[in-house]
């Protein structure tokens, strides 16, 4: 479901699969163990993801504010185009950025 990868100064949490009620808990612990390495900046890698639910968006708005706390930079990456619709209806778009 997740994976950690940290480079240098960057951290990449890679998420895979569905990100609903059943499976937001992992997202919630890899991002909050991304943030408590304090890198200078956390992508969040969306590519393997199939479908995301209000839920999952709270965990990202969450690990987004706690990176921000942090005066941690905060990416989404490669999110699918039905994820990517999501992530624009939420307005999430409009605070975090988005990378291709």
């Amino acid at each position: 479901m997740t994976s950690l990868d940290a480079d240098g100064d960057t951290t990449t949490v890679s998420l895979r699969g569905e990100i609903d009620v059943l499976t937001v808990e992992q997202v919630r612990v890899a991002l909050g163990e991304a943030v408590a390495g304090r890198p200078g900046r956390i992508v969040v890698d969306m590519a393997g993801v199939a479908f995301i639910d209000s839920t999952g968006l709270g965990a990202l708005i969450s690990g987004f504010q706690r990176a921000r706390d942090q005066a941690i930079d905060f990416r989404l990456a490669r999110p699918s185009a039905s994820v990517r619709q999501i992530l624009v209806l939420s307005g999430l778009m409009e605070v975090v950025q988005v990378i291709p």
